[in-house]
């Protein structure tokens, strides 16, 4: 999936650490999941990624949300997954996620099972998704005009 040419500029304002650690996230979704369509959001709070084999976030399987100091790392329907040896944080109905500080943490090989269950979960809420096998796009969804960002 080619990357969306807004994304470095909606990246600036964070650590070049950060930065790093967010192409590094969105690299290894992307690669378990190429069809996959990337769905951005400039918030106010966060810059928010979800991956989704639709264009709507309802079939999102798992999101980034980059922070200054952080990227969480969720599964939109977490409170779901079973085969998890990994702690995930959160206590709303659905949303699961980790803290990534930096990119040698990053437990790859407990969280690809989880995005595949995770991408299952949303293939059987919706069957239409099942066979989709295009390259994914990344769309940005919406840009906020005031934002917390770092300051640099």
């Amino acid at each position: 999936m080619p990357q969306h040419q807004d994304v470095q500029d909606f990246l600036s304002p964070f650590s070049p650490h950060i930065q790093e650690l967010t192409h590094s996230l969105r690299d290894f979704i992307k690669s378990l999941v190429p069809e996959a369509n990337e769905l951005i959001w400039d918030n106010y709070n966060a810059l928010a990624f979800a991956y989704s084999k639709s264009e709507q976030l309802k079939d999102a399987f798992c999101h980034l949300a980059v922070y200054s100091k952080h990227v969480n790392f969720g599964f939109n329907r977490g409170a779901e997954l079973t085969s998890t040896n990994l702690e995930l944080k959160g206590n709303g109905k659905l949303i699961r996620h980790i803290q990534v500080t930096a990119l040698a943490d990053f437990p790859k090989a407990l969280i690809q099972p989880l995005l595949f269950e995770a991408l299952g979960i949303s293939e059987v809420n919706n069957p239409l998704l099942q066979d989709k096998q295009s390259v994914g796009k990344s769309i940005v969804m919406s840009v906020s005009e005031k934002k917390r960002r770092p300051k640099q």
